[in-house]
């Protein structure tokens, strides 16, 4: 999830932040649970229309939306960089219905699919020339599945010059929709006030959702 945090240093000049694993897993060091615990609002309201498959969680984190979705009959594969919040994840889950994989998906394949549902919350990929990456998730999508991805409004965010991380180095829902085909219907592309509170510190106030389903093979 990207929810970049001010810079303390006191310089005028932003921090130079690699997101690896390294930084990921000392961010979930420093508390002893770094997330709410709960499902994000937005998975909530999409999902619940959905019969229950197979679906890829990008970036689970400490696992509370895919132990959302596993309670409600699905068949969940959580992946993850960050191995602190993996193991965090995996020790909460009592369903038995998901697999925890860690994946650095800058270096390495996603998971095999067909998914029926892809649901991307907050998850930081960067923007690359090609776009290989994202294609290839969006690959992952079975036919009459569903891709969900949710980010922060960036009009909400702090000027550049006072966060770690640029957030428009890195691909927005918007962005995601203007690169899907004819193979996919757009459900849902637009701005909507978050369904909670944004934690203490940050200003999101507004989501960013996209919800597209790809379209069934024609026989």
């Amino acid at each position: 999830m990207l929810a970049p945090e001010a810079v303390t240093s006191g310089t005028d000049e932003p921090r130079v932040v690699t997101m690896d694993a390294k930084f990921w897993d000392d961010r979930y060091l420093s508390r002893e649970q770094l997330f709410s615990g709960n499902p994000n609002g937005v998975l909530v309201a999409e999902v619940a229309d959905l019969r229950p498959g197979r679906t890829l969680d990008l970036g689970c984190g400490e696992g509370a939306d895919a132990l959302w979705l596993a309670r409600r009959g699905w068949q969940v594969t959580g992946v993850d960089i960050s191995d602190v919040a993996l193991r965090r994840a995996a020790a909460g889950d009592d369903t038995g219905r998901v697999t925890w994989t860690r994946v650095d998906l800058a270096t390495e394949p996603p998971p095999a699919g067909p998914f029926d549902l892809v649901s991307a919350q907050y998850f930081p990929l960067r923007r690359e020339p090609g776009h290989a990456v994202l294609r290839g998730l969006l690959a992952t999508v079975a036919p009459g599945g569903t891709l969900l991805v949710v980010s922060h409004d960036l009009a909400d965010l702090p000027p550049r010059h006072d966060l770690d991380v640029d957030p428009a180095d890195f691909y927005q829902p918007g962005e995601v929709a203007g690169l899907l085909d004819d193979d996919w219907a757009v459900l849902v592309d637009e701005i909507r006030p978050r369904t909670v509170p944004a934690p203490p510190g940050t200003h999101h106030r507004n989501d960013i959702v996209l919800r597209a389903r790809r379209e069934p093979s024609l026989p």
